[in-house]
C-alpha cells in the first residue's frame, strides 16, 4: 500500500528585522551630516543596549558621541525635558554633558531615528571605597537634586512600586517568561517582595519626589583630576532623593552604613535629605531587580539582547531571581541604615 508522504508543512515566517538593524555605518554618517557634521569613518560602538551610542571620529576637530534613541521609547518632548534639565545643570556648573545644541536644536530625526549629539568626555570609575570620593560625589548629587527640586517633569514618568514592580511583575507574568515548574515559587515570593516594598514605603511616609538622574551607578559617574562627572542621564524619572545614593553603596551592611553617612555628608552642603528616605533603599532595590528582569524581557526581540544575555530566561537564572527576592524579603524588615 502507497502511503503519501505528509504535506510540506511551511517554515514559520522570520520575525521583522528590529528597527536598530537598519542603522549601519553609513546610515550614522549620513544622520550626522544632515546636522553638518562630517565623519572620517572612525566608528566606535559605546557600551549601551538600550539605545545606540557610537564615538565617531570628525574631520575637522574632536570627536563626538552620537546617541540613537531606541524606536518607541520616549516620546520627542521627554527626550527634550531631559535635554533641559542637563542643560539647567550646566548652568549651574554642575559637571554634567549635555546636548550639543545643532541648528538650533538638541534633538534631530532621520530616517524615522531620533538622535542627540554630545562632546565626548573621558574619565575612569571612581574609587567608591575613598570617603573623601563618596563625599564629593554626595556633594555634587546634592547640587543635582537642588536643581532637580526647582520644578517637576510634565513627559517623563515617575518611579514608583507601581510602574517599576507591579507592571514589571504582570509583564513578566502575561507573557510566559516564567518556566511552568517555578511559577508558583516565583509568583509567591515577587507578591512577598512587593509587598514588603509598600510596606517600606509606608514607614517612610510622604518623601518628596524631584527630578533624578535616574541610574546614578558607579559607571554613569566619571572621575577626571578635577573630580566627577555626569553621564547619561536618559533614565532621569521624578523619585525619591535616595534613589541617586543607593546605587553607590556595596558591601556589608557596615560598609555600607559608613558610606552612606560618607555620601550625605557631602550631599547636605547642597541639598536637605530626609532621613525617612533611607526605608526606601532596599525596598528600591527590590523594585530595580524586579523591573530589570521585565526589562530584558521586553527587549528581547532586539538581537543585540539575545546575544549580550544568553544567560536570561533559563531555568538557572528564574532559579537566582527567586532565592534573591527571598533575600530582599528578610533585608527589607531590618532596620534602615542609619549612619553614625
Amino acid at each position: 500500500m502507497n502511503i503519501a508522504p505528509p504535506e510540506h508543512e511551511p517554515a514559520p515566517a522570520a520575525p521583522p528585522p528590529h528597527p536598530f538593524a537598519a542603522l549601519g555605518p553609513d546610515r550614522v554618517l549620513d544622520a550626522l551630516d544632515s546636522v553638518g557634521l562630517r565623519g572620517d569613518g572612525r566608528l566606535l560602538a559605546l557600551n549601551s543596549y538600550e539605545n545606540r551610542v557610537y564615538q565617531v571620529g570628525m574631520e575637522d576637530g574632536p570627536p563626538v558621541v552620537v546617541k540613537f534613541y531606541r524606536p518607541e521609547r520616549w516620546s520627542g518632548a521627554a527626550i527634550l525635558e531631559e535635554h533641559a534639565f542637563v542643560e539647567e545643570l550646566t548652568e549651574r556648573e554642575v559637571p554634567v554633558v549635555p546636548a550639543l545644541t545643532l541648528g538650533g536644536a538638541t534633538l534631530h530625526g532621520f530616517d524615522g531615528f531620533k538622535f542627540a549629539v554630545f562632546p565626548r568626555r573621558g574619565g575612569r570609575a571612581p574609587e567608591l571605597q575613598d570617603p573623601k570620593t563618596l563625599e564629593w560625589v554626595g556633594r555634587f548629587i546634592g547640587r543635582i537634586h537642588a536643581v532637580g527640586a526647582l520644578k517637576g517633569y510634565a513627559e517623563r514618568p515617575a518611579l514608583t512600586p507601581q510602574s517599576f514592580g507591579h507592571a514589571s511583575r504582570d509583564y513578566l507574568l502575561a507573557n510566559d517568561f516564567i518556566p511552568r515548574e517555578l511559577l508558583p515559587a516565583y509568583t509567591s515570593v515577587v507578591e512577598q517582595a512587593l509587598a514588603g516594598v509598600d510596606h517600606c514605603y509606608a514607614r517612610a511616609g510622604a518623601t518628596a519626589q524631584l527630578r533624578l538622574h535616574g541610574d546614578c551607578h558607579a559607571g554613569n559617574v566619571l572621575w577626571t583630576p578635577d573630580g566627577p562627572h555626569f553621564v547619561d542621564f536618559d533614565d532621569s524619572r521624578t523619585g525619591p532623593a535616595v534613589q541617586d545614593l543607593w546605587m553607590l553603596l556595596s558591601g556589608e551592611r557596615p560598609d555600607m552604613v559608613r558610606q552612606m553617612g560618607d555620601i550625605l555628608a557631602g550631599y547636605e552642603d547642597f541639598s536637605d535629605f530626609d532621613p525617612r528616605q533611607l526605608y526606601l533603599v532596599e525596598a528600591l532595590r527590590t523594585l530595580r531587580l524586579i523591573h530589570y528582569s521585565a526589562w530584558l524581557a521586553r527587549r528581547w526581540d532586539d538581537p543585540a539582547f539575545p546575544a549580550a544575555f544568553p544567560w536570561f530566561n533559563t531555568q538557572r537564572y528564574w532559579q537566582d531571581r527567586i532565592l534573591e527576592l527571598r533575600e530582599q524579603v528578610a533585608l527589607m524588615d531590618e532596620p534602615p541604615l542609619w549612619p553614625a
